[in-house]
């Protein structure tokens, strides 16, 4: 929800600043999201005519203008392809800063001719990217005046976050009212006083729904108003509507926005000679069609409120209204709605529609059901001041529906639910102020809510009235005191294992896989000897028949089924059950992977390889040390049969504890599963690892991050083809260890015309600087201790 801040105090007498407005309204319960002041860094723009322009003498797209701000005439050069006499536009004079080009502005002489200040375009005033000419304001345009005040950008933009329940505060006047509740001024009165009508209006209005269907559409307020002029809004309306984001289209179409914005009124005008007869509001049947303002012709289903004439439908109730009987340029007569939709009905149909209206908006989230009559005689007085015109008696079907609440509400509740004390006399201001009606005395009170607040629905909700009003920042600090130990854990250590091996294998380039439990007898068998136990009577699958001994065998396959379809290096690894019999110690959980194909990527400096035996002997290694399991003994022999002899191995605690098993896989059990080889494999029993034995250990302390860049500086070294790179990398580290996080030798060479004997170490060496940027000075000095440094530690000489 947007609102501007000459808006609001139409609605709130307020001395406050935007600053104080801005922290009242987050202390209340409505985020401000943004606050935009538009005039911020155009106070030195001004008005300014041109009263004269002639050619530049050096150059044929420049002109030297003339210009005058009422008291003073520059003179300007100007290359606007629209600068002319008469023009008036906004004028930058001397030492203005101009936004959109990002400096400021000085005397100068432009191809030999002095110009005084500049004529400012739109993006020049960074107002958009409109370049094309210096900005052409109308001829009744005083000159002299703030730029942003007439251009209407003298006003404060906040942006809030309004919850679904505070439909109230989708209107200026709503958000006024609850600044006003908090303290920071007096809500102003609303002039709801009645238009008299002259004659009876032509149009009467008719609500075709039965008993269950009535609460549609429970009340409708009509007006005629004929003779109008839909021209173009005055220029305070226009700016009002641009500042919150919608587009000025004419005076009938932008007095229902603003009704809209600034009262949570939602409204529409229909163009009264294009609509046949009385309006009528029904439910709309499957298959009807209409076309709504954005042009677009929707297909209505079952259910759908419409505001029809005799003929066909005109307007989807509190979404959008229909093209066809749209008020244009040569609307004479208008006929102006005012109804009360139903909001859920509202909201399935604009969700069906997918359409997203601000009367949608308003009417899903709830509007004033009260605010029908008094909100008409307002919009009918915009209508006549703007467009002239004469108005008609209203025209009313159905009534006010029965919204009144109240609500048993104990004062001492508050400090109950809240722990916040607020004494009686302020709570009861706080709520009337709010709209709210209070009886009663003592600890028992009676209050009536409103009729825009049907959120509201117990006691609870008149404690939170409250609170939100006297402020979140007063809500006291409580410190929670524990009567029992705090529960254990949501993840116990094993748990914690298992997601630890899992991520540290995702971290070394396999991709985790889910399998069934179950697989293939003639692919289990190469694996283990399957008992009758492990089979299923009834498999999902005949492919799927025994409990798998291991989580090997279904990854092969599915490496060998993403190879058949051109993927040929596959790295797969899975968590899961294993079976071994149907007793209580014969399921365990194991973690296994398999590589396939070649390792890495394409790359001259590191070509991929065939995947052997150490890298899954490398997976396993990384995934014990994660989890803080010991090693264990490494040995050769001890492998399973389904392992290559010689190329595999165990990691094991003894004789009788194996932990893990890793290698390529045989030959044979590859052509029996037809996978192509090589193939390795591992699979790490995490049930057989004994717990970790871990160390308390201090925290670490604060990681330090500098916020200046890193600078890289490079050396080429002459040294004895003896020295080794180390001694020149370290020699270079010892010049500034605290300021020096890095040093690499990036290129060696012997030849190129060097001496006998002599070699070329170039390193690159990186510097972060943490207090302050260096200069071309500390660089200098840096460069002189690297270079004495390495001399002193190897002898080397700077390259030439």
């Amino acid at each position: 929800m947007k609102f501007t801040l000459n808006w609001l105090k139409d609605h709130l007498e307020t001395d406050a600043t935007i600053e104080q407005i801005v922290e009242t309204l987050t202390m209340v319960g409505l985020e401000v999201e943004s606050v935009d002041k538009r005039g911020e860094g155009l106070e030195a723009f001004i008005t300014a005519e041109i009263v004269a322009t002639e050619k530049h003498p050096n150059a044929d797209r420049l002109r030297v203008c003339a210009v005058t701000d009422g008291e003073n005439t520059m003179r300007v050069v100007c290359g606007a392809p629209n600068a002319r006499t008469g023009l008036k536009g906004v004028f930058a004079p001397e030492g203005s800063y101009i936004p959109g080009l990002d400096t400021t502005l000085r005397k100068a002489r432009i191809r030999g001719v002095e110009s005084s200040g500049m004529m400012l375009s739109e993006r020049e005033m960074g107002l958009s990217d409109e370049h094309e000419g210096i900005v052409d304001l109308p001829a009744d345009t005083p000159v002299g005046r703030s730029a942003a005040e007439v251009l209407g950008l003298d006003d404060v933009v906040v942006e809030i976050a309004v919850t679904p329940n505070r439909g109230d505060c989708n209107g200026v006047r709503g958000i006024a009212r609850d600044l006003a509740a908090a303290g920071l001024g007096t809500l102003k009165p609303l002039d709801a006083s009645p238009v008299a009508g002259t004659y009876p209006s032509p149009k009467s209005v008719r609500l075709d729904f039965d008993d269950e269907t009535r609460d549609a559409c429970p009340w409708f307020v009509g007006r005629y108003v004929r003779g109008v002029k839909n021209g173009s809004s005055p220029k305070w309306l226009r700016d009002r509507l641009r500042a919150v984001g919608l587009r000025p289209i004419s005076a009938l179409v932008d007095i229902t926005n603003y009704m809209s914005i600034g009262l949570c009124r939602p409204l529409h005008a229909f163009d009264a000679a294009r609509f046949k007869g009385d309006a009528r509001v029904r439910l709309s049947k499957a298959g009807e069609t209409m076309v709504a303002l954005d042009g677009v012709e929707y297909t209505l289903d079952d259910g759908a409120t419409l505001v029809c004439d005799e003929e066909s439908p005109h307007g989807i109730g509190g979404i959008m209204g229909g093209l066809r009987s749209g008020c244009g340029d040569d609307t004479t007569d208008v006929f102006l709605e005012c109804a009360l939709f139903d909001p859920i009905r509202t909201a399935v149909s604009g969700r069906g529609l997918q359409i997203l209206s601000d009367a949608r908006y308003r009417f899903e989230r709830g509007v004033d059901r009260a605010f029908l009559i008094d909100a008409m005689e307002i919009a009918t007085k915009l209508v006549l001041e703007l467009c002239g015109g004469e108005a008609s008696a209203l025209a009313i079907a159905g009534g006010e529906p029965d919204w009144r609440q109240e609500v048993m509400f104990r004062p001492s509740r508050v400090r109950g639910l809240t722990g916040v004390d607020v004494d009686n006399a302020e709570q009861r201001r706080i709520l009337e102020n709010l709209g709210f009606k209070v009886t009663g005395q003592a600890d028992d009170w009676t209050v009536s809510t409103p009729s825009w607040r049907s959120d509201i629905e117990g006691e609870a909700d008149i404690v939170e009235e409250i609170v939100r009003i006297n402020g979140f920042d007063k809500i006291p600090e409580a410190r929670i005191h524990r009567e029992s130990k705090p529960p254990s854990p949501a993840f116990n250590p094993e748990q914690r294992r298992r997601s630890l091996a899992r991520l540290v294998l995702a971290n070394r380039g396999l991709i985790e896989a889910v399998t069934y439990s179950f697989t293939a007898e003639k692919a289990a068998g190469l694996f283990a000897e399957i008992p009758n136990a492990l089979k299923i009577c009834n498999p999902i699958s005949s492919d799927l028949g025994v409990m798998r001994p291991s989580v090997i065998p279904n990854l092969v396959m599915a490496a060998g089924r993403n190879d058949d379809r051109g993927f040929r290096n596959a790295a797969l690894f899975e968590l899961g059950p294993i079976f071994h019999g149907i007793d209580d110690d014969a399921q365990e959980m194991a973690i296994g992977g398999v590589r396939q194909g070649r390792t890495g990527f394409k790359h001259w400096a590191s070509p991929p390889r065939v995947v052997d035996v150490f890298d899954t002997k490398a997976d396993v290694e990384a995934v014990l040390a994660a989890v803080g399991a010991p090693m264990g003994q490494v040995c050769a022999e001890g492998a399973p049969a389904w392992y290559h002899p010689g190329r595999s191995g165990v990691f094991a605690l003894g004789p009788r504890k194996i932990l893990a098993t890793f290698g390529e896989l045989h030959p044979s059990v590859l052509r029996a599963l037809g996978v192509r080889g090589p193939v390795a494999a591992f699979e790490i029993h995490l049930d057989a690892l004994p717990q970790s034995r871990t160390k308390k250990t201090a925290s670490r302390g604060a990681l330090p991050l500098s916020p200046l860049m890193p600078l890289e500086r490079d050396f080429a070294f002459v040294v004895d083809r003896d020295v080794e790179a180390r001694k020149i990398t370290r020699a270079a580290l010892e010049a500034d260890k605290t300021l020096i996080t890095d040093v690499r030798v990036f290129d060696v060479f012997a030849d190129g015309g060097l001496s006998a004997g002599k070699k070329s170490v170039a390193i690159s060496v990186t510097l972060q600087p943490t207090d302050k940027t260096l200069d071309d000075g500390d660089l200098e000095a840096f460069n002189d201790r690297v270079v004495a440094s390495v001399a002193k530690a190897t002898g080397a000489v700077l390259r030439n």
